[in-house]
């Protein structure tokens, strides 16, 4: 079951994402922290949503060509 799209999500919060994917500072899977402290208005649960949506859509957004 895919994850709707947390009202609270930017174009901005994904482009950090990738970016930090690609720095390979940290495992993604323990990247929430690293949301909330570039993104200090996502709560926990706000971050842990953005993370999981962008988990789950990563592969729609950046296909394989």
């Amino acid at each position: 079951m895919k994850t709707d799209k947390p009202e609270c999500l930017t174009e901005d919060h994904l482009m950090f994402l990738d970016d930090l994917r690609e720095s390979g500072q940290t495992n993604m899977f323990g990247a929430r922290p690293y949301v909330q402290d570039e993104f200090p208005d996502l709560s926990t649960m706000e971050a842990k949503q953005v993370l999981l949506y962008w988990m789950e859509t990563f592969s729609e957004r950046h296909p394989r060509d």
